[in-house]
């Protein structure tokens, strides 16, 4: 798979991908929902297969400023029930993006993001009990999805998001488990994207390393906007930006 060497991007493609890296940085930061904006950004340029081998690197560069920011608001027991679905589901997605076109998977995962949400609607009125959300099936069933859709596109800020919400953290377990959580899968998935993919490149790696000013501003931006929301006004903007993230899968 051939990749841009970073010459030959043009000006155009470079704005679209500082904001790509930008909006990053911010969904890192504590805006969930922004960096999925970046995702058909970076494949309107690049394709999507091979967009997720360059949105790959910025996530993690950013995934290490998130950690360092909510390192203390993890929240262990949470991530370690995610963690072997979610390895199992990046998997099971490599194996499919070798043969299948993802244009179909992002649509299935628009439809079950959306019926999350609305499992999430109604959790705001009457919450589930714990024995539920709490428990390792819930937390399987999630990481598997969760796994699946970031393999396929980067696209697993949704699914993390309505478990996340499900299971009620406070803001900063919240924010905090959900960074530990990305920075670990993601690492998980270089190897994979390198050597099975190939989307990952010497070519690609120099246009990732130039983008990092923009995710450190974006990471900054996102920061700030969070310590402005409360706790319940938080929650509510998760679920809105989430719906609208879904409702993009389906285009």
């Amino acid at each position: 798979m051939i990749i841009q060497s970073l010459s030959s991007v043009t000006g155009s493609q470079w704005m679209l991908i500082f904001l790509s890296a930008a909006l990053i940085g911010m969904a890192k930061g504590g805006v969930k929902g922004a960096g999925m904006l970046a995702v058909p950004l970076m494949a309107g340029i690049y394709g999507g297969k091979a967009s997720t081998g360059i949105v790959l690197p910025m996530l993690v560069m950013a995934d290490v400023m998130a950690v360092k920011f909510y390192n203390r608001d993890a929240n262990w027991r949470f991530i370690w029930r995610l963690i072997p679905a979610a390895a199992a589901g990046i998997l099971l997605a490599m194996v499919v993006g070798i043969y299948i076109n993802d244009e179909l998977f992002k649509r299935m995962m628009g439809m079950v993001i959306i019926a999350s949400l609305a499992l999430m609607i109604i959790q705001e009125r009457r919450p589930l009990s714990a024995a539920l959300t709490g428990g390792w099936v819930f937390g399987s069933v999630f990481g598997l999805l969760g796994g699946f859709s970031t393999m396929i596109g980067n696209a697993a800020g949704p699914v993390m998001t309505v478990y996340l919400l499900a299971i009620a953290l406070p803001k900063n377990q919240f924010l905090g488990t959900g960074a530990w959580f990305f920075l670990l899968i993601n690492l998980f998935k270089v190897p994979l994207h390198i050597f099975v993919w190939k989307t990952i490149t010497w070519s690609s790696l120099p246009i990732d390393l130039v983008t990092f000013p923009a995710i450190l501003i974006g990471a900054w931006a996102g920061m700030r906007i969070v310590r402005l929301l409360p706790e319940r006004e938080f929650r509510y903007f998760m679920i809105g930006m989430t719906f609208i993230v879904a409702l993009r899968l389906f285009f």
